[in-house]
């Protein structure tokens, strides 16, 4: 009962937009908002990503795909974000930045289509860590339905996965900026490297990784349960090779394990 006392509230919140636009990542929190605002039926509702280097492209596809499975109106906005010079310089405004340049650019499409509402999917969680873009966002007039709501993460995951939604248990994923360290400057070179790196030990069964670019040594980071497996010779060998290929003349392995953090 108190389950569904808070979905309800939630879509309360909603119904009161009627008409709004999503910023859409499609992970676990925006595809779960988006879900519950199409279930409530508003006006008008329109999912809207934005690509930039700082995105895997399969994290694009994988947006469009989900939207559409939900049965949204989807669009994705291109940027090039590598032109923003407070972005690349990397200082811990960072997130500020690349926020304030991606929402104006959701906003504006929203207007343009005669939409005035917009909400992301920020979450009581998100309030606890170091993340400069919600400032952002709350500047250019975005709700956080999910904060007012009170949501936390393990919520949202419950309710995605009464909903029937695939990414219930979708790891977190973050922006590959996270993965340079600040005032390092960020560059389309390290940037693809990292996506490489990460792309490959995906395709090797370790899904929640972190490649961490620290100039040209890597720093992986798995699943504290997956340390082990990751530091079995044959596969040790395997990332050493590609990661050399890839640009990294050295490569290390945290044994702590990912840290949830970004």
């Amino acid at each position: 009962m108190k389950h569904n006392k808070k979905l309800k509230d939630l879509e309360k919140r909603l119904i009161k937009l009627s008409s709004f636009a999503v910023a859409f990542s499609g992970g676990v929190d925006s595809a779960f908002l988006l879900a519950v605002a199409k279930k409530i039926n508003p006006q008008n509702l329109l999912a809207i990503t934005v690509s930039s280097q700082f995105v895997p492209k399969r994290e694009i596809e994988s947006a469009k795909k989900i939207a559409r499975s939900i049965g949204v109106q989807y669009l994705c906005l291109d940027v090039d974000i590598l032109k923003n010079t407070d972005v690349v310089s990397n200082t811990l405004e960072r997130c500020y930045y690349c926020k304030k340049q991606m929402f104006s650019l959701i906003k504006q499409a929203a207007e343009n289509l005669g939409i005035k509402f917009l909400v992301h999917g920020a979450n009581l969680d998100d309030l606890k860590d170091f993340r400069p873009g919600l400032k952002a966002a709350k500047e250019l007039g975005f709700y956080s339905p999910l904060v007012d709501a009170k949501y936390t993460k393990a919520d949202i995951r419950m309710f995605s996965r009464q909903l029937g939604l695939e990414t219930w248990d979708k790891p977190s994923q973050s922006c590959l900026a996270t993965r340079i360290p600040y005032h390092e400057k960020i560059t389309i070179k390290n940037i693809i490297m990292v996506d490489r790196a990460e792309s490959f030990l995906q395709d090797l069964g370790f899904i929640q990784v972190r490649v961490r670019c620290h100039g040209k040594t890597a720093r992986i980071e798995v699943e504290p349960g997956l340390v082990d497996r990751i530091l079995n010779n044959d596969i040790r060998q395997k990332i050493s090779k590609k990661f050399q290929k890839i640009g990294f003349e050295h490569t290390s392995i945290d044994i702590d394990g990912y840290r949830a953090a970004v």
